[in-house]
């Protein structure tokens, strides 16, 4: 059992598109193992590599916490977003303490492969969806607290910057 270093905001990994996994090694499935133990170890229901320095495009979710519900999925590309849109509190393990309110579609389809290498294609619903949708944004170096408003996320990050005295350079809040 590893548990991996959870980068917080505003370490640059966090910013930058992750890179495709060419091939699926042992090394990723290593990976994969202690992402699951960092997520669990956290209490977290998601991870995505670029939160534990990795610039690769791999995330891991469990939407309940048991075993059987574990997924792996290795170059995730969504695609397509449906249903109804749902507006939820979400947090981040990147972004400790720091909740807001974003909106998300409660059907999402994804492709990619499984940590043997396989291709898989998913119909992810709710919370699950959501999951999905939330870790694969940080492998295009989006965060939650760019998916609500303007001035939603002037006080997110005011709070943020009130907790840890960190704030993104150039950037006022």
């Amino acid at each position: 059992m590893s548990i991996l270093d959870i980068k917080k905001y505003p370490d640059g990994v966090l910013r930058k598109k992750a890179q495709p996994v060419k091939d699926v090694t042992d090394a990723e499935r290593a990976i994969i193992r202690d992402m699951f133990d960092t997520m669990y170890f956290t209490k977290g229901v998601g991870l995505a590599a670029p939160q534990v320095g990795i610039s690769k495009r791999i995330i891991v979710c469990n939407p309940t916490g048991e075993k059987k519900d574990e997924l792996a999925i290795i170059n995730p590309k969504i695609t397509y977003r449906k249903g109804r849109r749902v507006k939820d509190c979400e947090g981040c393990l990147s972004i400790p303490g720091i909740t807001g309110e974003v909106t998300r579609f409660s059907l999402v389809g994804v492709t990619g492969k499984d940590q043997n290498g396989r291709d898989i294609l998913i119909e992810a619903g709710d919370l699950l969806a959501r999951i999905v949708d939330h870790e694969t944004d940080h492998l295009d170096g989006v965060l939650f607290i760019d998916r609500v408003g303007f001035l939603k996320k002037k006080i997110i990050m005011r709070s943020y910057k009130k907790k840890t005295g960190l704030f993104c350079t150039g950037k006022k809040y």
